[in-house]
Formats: structure tokens, C-alpha cells, sequence
């Protein structure tokens, strides 16, 4: 398994992991990867058995991010903070270790102390949750989004060694 950064071939191969993964994200088109990815700080895709299996997008606190999530914690946390905006493994390839690869990755490359994200509690993401109870993430608060549809949970995650490696 290779971690790589996200190429313009990867784009088509994104979108549609991200689209499996509904409902537990938000949906993505090509315009909206293009937005984020701009945006992001971290983009990269871990490759399995010879194709992209799995990404991560996330974004930093200094961004200009309009996304409901996003601004909870920005309203919340005035240290710099990376925000995961999504993960996504696909359905084949999970409990290959992809997601926790991603993961370590993105720390060792985050260069802050404090990373974001949120799961959903309704509609329920038990793997998700697990997931990140295991890797550290502690619940800070809940918020109802999209209309009240949707109810996450907001996790934080304070790592105590940074290594900034950004240039």
C-alpha cells in the first residue's frame, strides 16, 4: 500500500469512492473536489493492490471554508487546527489497514497539534465511530446539520508531538 499525494487522474476515482460512501458524507462533484482541493492543505490517496482505494482531504483553520462543520469549529478553537472534511475507503478494501495508513500519514504531515472532524450519529456510522475512538478522537459537542436531517458527532484530536514539514 502506497500513500501518494492526489493527481488530476485520481479526480473521477474520488468523486466516485465518495459517492459510495453516501450517506454517511456529503455528496461530491467534480466542481465541489475541485473547490476543496484548492482549499486543502492535505489531499492524498493511498493506493491498494495496483488502484486508489482510499483518501483524505483536509483543511486548514486559515481557510476560507464556508462548510457548516467546518465553521462550528472555527468558531470553537483559535489555535490552528487541521479539519478532516472526509475519508473514504472503499467498500473492497476495508480493514486493510488503508484508513489508519491515511491517518498516520496526515498527522505526520499536518504540522498543528489539533485535528478535526466529525461522524455522523444519524443516519449512525458505528465503523466511523469506532474508527475514531480507537485513533484518539474525543466527542466535544454534537450539532444537527442539514436541516435537522443529519446529527454528528464533533471530535478533536490533540496530538503532543508536532513536526511541522510544511515548506
Amino acid at each position: 500500500m502506497t500513500v501518494r499525494p492526489a493527481a488530476p487522474d485520481d479526480v473521477a476515482t474520488v468523486v466516485a469512492l465518495n459517492e459510495a460512501d453516501r450517506p454517511h458524507l456529503s455528496g461530491l462533484t467534480l466542481s465541489k473536489l475541485e473547490r476543496l482541493a484548492g482549499l486543502a492543505s492535505y489531499f492524498r490517496v493511498a493506493e491498494h493492490e495496483g488502484k486508489v482505494a482510499g483518501f483524505l482531504l483536509a483543511i486548514p483553520s486559515a481557510a476560507e471554508h464556508e462548510g457548516t462543520n467546518f465553521l462550528w469549529f472555527k468558531s470553537r478553537y483559535t489555535e490552528a487546527f487541521l479539519y478532516i472534511d472526509r475519508v473514504v475507503v472503499a467498500a473492497s478494501a476495508r480493514r486493510a489497514g488503508i484508513a489508519s495508513r491515511l491517518y498516520r500519514d496526515l498527522e505526520a504531515n499536518a504540522g498543528v497539534s489539533l485535528v478535526t472532524c466529525e461522524i455522523n450519529l444519524r443516519p449512525p456510522n458505528p465503523d466511523s465511530i469506532a474508527f475514531h475512538d480507537r485513533h484518539g478522537f474525543l466527542e466535544v459537542g454534537t450539532q444537527d446539520t442539514e436541516n435537522g436531517a443529519k446529527t454528528v458527532s464533533m471530535r478533536v484530536k490533540r496530538r503532543t508531538t508536532v513536526v511541522d514539514r510544511r515548506p
